[in-house]
């Protein structure tokens, strides 16, 4: 069993930590105040090739696989969470295209994405009354000559008012799974508006819109992959995108422990510093082993992913359990910093505000428990 990483794994790791500690990281609080779309942000990781991450080199991506990936949302995802979201969600788009798409697909939208000339990417699948159940949607897609006519409302969509190209997930016939077509709609077609961007306890560089489509008129050419094979890719997709959200976790709740050290440290009480008591000390011991374990599953199940093997249910045990220990990281980081953590002196309130959703997007934690107990008894 090997843990060393590969070369060119380490240079995209240390080139996402320069500049997540040089330009990510200064600017975070301003953007969460703001709630700003970090759009210099999206344009740098652009130039350094990681928007397309795992995307192959003749569309303008970096091809350094999954591993490589996750290390780099790791040290973007501790820095600056709202642009780590925008990325994972950009890479995501890049890489259904990249599996599904026509040849003229792919030339068409990837290099813009990976070059950020499109802004970012987005992934339309939820609605409102359908979260979790994906396969109950109701946005509908009707052959009308040679266009496909979309219509229906989509749900907390990342980046959906300011992407490039969106991933629209519709039902092009029947009920259930099987009656599901996606389809590539670009930003600022006919018929296709934004909500208001949601006012949000975290994340909030991070643009999450409704989307409205209205007679949203799209080429035959648009649909991504078979029609009725929707479903299937959203859930290829889905496998893919926990690891990033296991990635992104993992590296806020290492922020707030770096930040709870540092507190721990420098801080005095009756007469010594906090991180002398063995309350304290206990508390950084627990927060740095969970999140190393957090750190393994997600780079276990992103190799998988590379050698080309199932990795579902280790992405699932990657999302689940990198969120949940993040989470509990970021809320001992608050107990630790005492009074200061809970106003924003400090950054460890907004790690916590950060980290929260991602026990929410990309599937629940309950859902991840399906997937994982499910596999267990088949």
């Amino acid at each position: 069993m090997n843990f060393a990483l590969e070369e060119h794994e380490l240079m995209v790791q240390e080139t996402a930590r320069r500049v997540a500690v040089d330009h990510l990281a200064p600017g975070a609080k301003a953007l969460d105040e703001s709630h700003a779309f970090p759009k210099e942000n999206i344009e740098r990781l652009g130039e350094l090739g990681l928007l397309g991450v795992n995307i192959p080199e003749q569309y303008g991506g970096a091809e350094a696989g999954p591993v490589a990936y996750s290390l780099a949302m790791m040290e973007v995802g501790a820095a600056c969470a709202a642009t780590g979201v925008t990325m994972a969600v950009t890479n995501m788009v890049g890489e259904i295209i990249a599996a599904f798409g026509t040849e003229e697909q792919k030339a068409k939208h990837i290099p813009k994405l990976t070059s950020a000339e499109y802004g970012a990417g987005a992934f339309a699948l939820s609605e409102a009354h359908c979260g979790s159940d994906a396969a109950a949607l109701r946005t509908k897609a009707v052959l009308d000559g040679d266009e496909w006519v979309i219509d229906g409302e989509k749900m907390w969509i990342t980046s959906g008012d300011v992407a490039g190209v969106i991933v629209v997930w519709a039902r092009t016939s029947g009920t259930g799974p099987k009656g599901i077509t996606c389809f590539l709609v670009e930003g600022g077609t006919p018929g296709l508006s934004a909500g208001r961007p949601e006012e949000k306890t975290g994340q909030r560089g991070s643009s999450t819109v409704s989307l409205t489509l209205e007679g949203v008129r799209v080429p035959k050419s648009a649909m991504l992959g078979e029609e009725g094979q929707g479903f299937k890719i959203a859930m290829m997709a889905l496998d893919g995108g926990r690891i990033g959200v296991a990635s992104l976790a993992t590296g806020i709740g290492r922020a707030a422990l770096e930040a709870a050290r540092t507190y721990a440290n420098d801080r005095q009480a009756f007469g010594k510093p906090l991180a002398d008591f063995q309350a304290i000390q206990w508390k950084l011991a627990d927060m740095a082993t969970e999140l190393d374990a957090a750190r393994l599953l997600a780079l276990r199940a992103a190799w998988l992913k590379g050698q080309g093997r199932r990795f579902s249910i280790e992405a699932s045990m990657a999302k689940v359990f990198a969120s949940e220990k993040a989470l509990a990281a970021c809320n001992e980081a608050v107990q630790i910093h005492g009074g200061f953590g809970y106003v924003n002196e400090f950054p460890v309130e907004r790690y916590l505000r950060d980290v929260r959703v991602t026990t929410i997007y990309e599937g629940t934690s309950e859902i991840q428990r399906l997937v994982i107990a499910r596999s267990l008894l088949a």
